[in-house]
């Protein structure tokens, strides 16, 4: 799976409603994608009914064709911790080119490509010496 860059044209940073990430789950369950959480029952035990960020991080190409795109989901946990929560989860091109995107200039995808690197590395609040 090739990574996509904050530079390629598809990327992309997308908010989206707790519902699409009902439907974009059932979507990859009925595929049978590998990147989904196990059941939408498990699903809505992790994930807090909010809204969630995509963005796109590798993309599954089959013969030419790209075949889904790997997201990272940035979200609040059901369980109350304030930390939140990002998982992958992989998304049908045709809904992936439908969501609407945040990231309209340059300097903004590279800002949400540093905020996800660091969301997935841990963030943890730290005492200044």
């Amino acid at each position: 799976m090739p990574m996509i860059r904050p530079t390629d044209t598809d990327f992309r940073v997308c908010q989206i409603s707790f519902e699409q990430l009902l439907e974009i789950q059932l979507e990859a369950q009925e595929r049978g994608w590998a990147t989904r959480w196990s059941s939408v029952g498990a699903l809505r035990g992790q994930v807090k009914e909010d809204a969630v960020v995509l963005q796109s991080l590798m993309r599954e190409e089959r013969e030419g064709a790209v075949r889904s795109y790997r997201c990272l989901a940035l979200f609040s946990t059901a369980d109350g911790d304030p930390s939140g929560g990002v998982a992958t989860i992989d998304v049908d091109p045709s809904r992936f080119a439908s969501l609407k995107r945040l990231d309209k200039d340059p300097s903004v995808s590279q800002t949400f490509a540093q905020l996800f690197a660091l969301a997935c590395g841990g963030i943890s609040m730290i005492s200044k010496a």
